[in-house]
């Protein structure tokens, strides 16, 4: 409980052993659920969120967006916090962030990566490529988004209703920033410490990149 708030962590993972045993290491103890949403692994990741108390949820159809619907179907916290499981995006960043939220009356807050203080947290090719995203982005809704491709999130989960969220892939991270947009939630951004990520890496940039910004086209013109 948060300020009289029930919290809720969802993380998606695919073969995320290693790096979800640091993230569930550094939860904060006023966390009331946390859910991991074992997306098909075939290592421990499951065992060792278990191990932790967190709350693992099956998901065999494997994409990112997939992962994140089904884990908001079993949230039951007041606001809900993403994060990836690979230990990239900071969970010691989540009071802070919390804090910014409340303080500032948001319904939806975007923790940006930018600027990237770690070189090695991302290469230039995946920083060009979310640049071009985050611009595309901006472009086709008219609101300033410095991250459209970020993973952390903090938002009520009562605007989920209002949402509509087809996206089963990485464009997921697109979309419910989009959604929140079009709804006319408070929505704010704020910068976070992004670090190199634990484990295998699994984003194709180019496959994701094209996909996202033809999902973008899509959900503007159709």
């Amino acid at each position: 409980m948060y300020r009289d708030q029930r919290i809720t962590v969802i993380s998606p993972c695919l073969n995320e052993e290693q790096g979800i045993e640091q993230v569930l290491r550094r939860m904060p103890g006023f966390v009331d659920q946390v859910i991991v949403v074992d997306n098909g692994s075939t290592d421990r990741t499951r065992e060792v969120a278990e191990s932790f108390g967190a709350e693992v949820i099956r998901e065999d159809v494997r994409g990112y967006g997939r992962a994140y619907k089904r884990g908001f179907r079993h949230a039951t916290g007041d606001i809900i916090i993403t994060l990836d499981g690979d230990h990239s995006y900071p969970p010691d960043a989540i009071s802070y962030l919390l804090e910014a939220f409340q303080h500032l009356e948001a319904d939806f807050l975007n923790a940006s990566r930018f600027p990237v203080l770690d070189r090695r947290a991302m290469s230039f090719k995946h920083k060009f490529g979310n640049l071009v995203l985050s611009i595309c982005m901006s472009v086709l809704f008219f609101r300033w988004v410095r991250d459209s491709q970020s993973g952390m999130w903090v938002f009520r989960r009562s605007i989920l209703a209002d949402m509509k969220l087809v996206s089963d892939g990485m464009a997921f991270s697109e979309e419910i920033k989009i959604e929140a947009l079009k709804n006319g939630v408070r929505f704010i951004e704020i910068p976070i410490t992004y670090s190199s990520r634990l484990g295998e890496i699994k984003l194709n940039p180019w496959r994701d990149g094209i996909h996202n910004l033809l999902f973008l086209l899509r959900k503007r013109f159709d």
